[in-house]
C-alpha cells in the first residue's frame, strides 16, 4: 500500500498529537507533583534535605498554582509559561497576595518534574497517581 505525502504528514500529525507530544507545557504541567529527591547535596546535609523535598509539592489546576514548602504555610496564584524549549521550561508564579517567583524546570518523559533550585542542585517531582 503507498501513500501519497499528504496523507503521510496527516498520518505522522495524529500520531504525534495522540501520543502527547500536542500537549503544551501547560498541560503537562497539570496535576499534583510531588518531591522525591534532590541531587547535588553534600552527603551531611542529605538526610535533612530529603526530608524537606518529601514535603514539597507543586499543584497546577487551570493557571492557578499551589506550592507547599515545609515549614512554609502553602502558597497560591497564577502561573505562566514564560519559555519553553523542547522539555526545558521556565515558569512565572504571581502569588495572591502579591510577589513574583520564577523557577526552571525540565521534563523527564510524561511522570517526572527536575526543578532547577541553583548550584547544580535540582529536586526530582514525581506526578502524583490519582486513584
Amino acid at each position: 500500500m503507498r501513500f501519497s505525502k499528504k496523507t503521510a504528514l496527516a498520518l505522522t500529525a495524529v500520531a504525534l498529537f495522540a501520543s502527547g507530544c500536542g500537549k503544551t507545557p501547560k498541560d503537562r504541567l497539570q496535576g499534583r507533583w510531588l518531591g522525591e529527591s534532590i541531587e547535588n547535596v553534600p552527603e551531611p546535609h542529605l538526610a535533612k534535605a530529603m526530608g524537606w523535598v518529601k514535603g514539597t509539592a507543586f499543584e497546577f489546576t487551570g493557571s492557578k498554582v499551589t506550592v507547599t514548602i515545609p515549614a512554609e504555610s502553602p502558597r497560591t496564584g497564577s502561573f505562566r509559561v514564560t519559555e519553553a524549549s523542547g522539555d526545558r521550561v521556565l515558569l512565572s508564579f504571581l502569588r495572591d497576595e502579591g510577589g513574583r517567583d520564577e523557577a526552571e524546570v525540565q521534563f523527564v518523559g510524561e511522570g517526572q518534574l527536575r526543578w532547577k533550585i541553583g548550584d547544580g542542585r535540582e529536586i526530582v517531582l514525581v506526578k502524583s497517581v490519582q486513584n
